[in-house]
């Protein structure tokens, strides 16, 4: 009997009852964290994982996604991250997603655990090869750098419009220099 996450035999099948789920922010030094759910109502073409795409294509993709889906955008805000860790974000955002999708559907995250929530797989790199996931990917990721670009207006010198708040080498060499803003995740190691 074939299950849902056969992958490599339901690469080119399409499951109308699949919630792909990702987050896109997990890893940044500031902002938010946020999470997306996306039922596709039909197969679209050229999704895949959102880093693989260039900024533009990704939010065109986007528009097309919304337009042709089911979703659910989370938002966690560093404050929340601060105060509640990652994991409980993360497993409050899973929560969320379950109760706003009915329970009949079939639920999948990219990567190796559902933090312990019943009825959600998880599946690595499952934003490579599941379209729901890519979608769910590509909606989380536009949903962030919208945010920390309309953000990087109040904070110029930190630059979010361009490293989108990841730690790179010239964000950590303005964090070393004039210090963090209230945006920054203080429960981070930021330098």
């Amino acid at each position: 009997m074939k299950t849902l996450f056969d992958t490599k035999e339901l690469l080119n099948e399409f499951d109308i009852n699949l919630i792909g789920i990702d987050e896109a922010g997990r890893g940044a030094l500031a902002g938010p964290m946020m999470m997306a759910a996306c039922k596709l109502n039909k197969k679209l073409d050229g999704l895949c994982d959102s880093k693989k795409l260039s900024e533009k294509k990704r939010e065109e993709l986007y528009e097309i996604i919304i337009k042709n889906s089911n979703y659910l955008i989370l938002a966690f805000s560093s404050e929340q991250i601060d105060a509640l860790g990652l994991s409980t974000c993360l497993k409050t955002g899973l929560k969320l997603i379950k109760k706003h999708f009915k329970a009949e559907n079939n639920f999948l995250y990219d990567g190796n655990t559902n933090l312990g929530i019943n009825g959600i797989k998880t599946q690595i790199k499952a934003d490579t090869s599941i379209l729901q996931v890519s979608a769910a990917s590509i909606l989380a990721k536009v949903s962030k750098d919208k945010v920390m670009n309309f953000l990087a207006k109040d904070f110029p010198c930190y630059e979010f419009e361009k490293n989108k708040a990841y730690g790179t080498k010239a964000h950590k060499e303005v964090i070393a220099k004039f210090g963090i803003c209230k945006l920054h995740r203080k429960s981070f190691k930021l330098l």
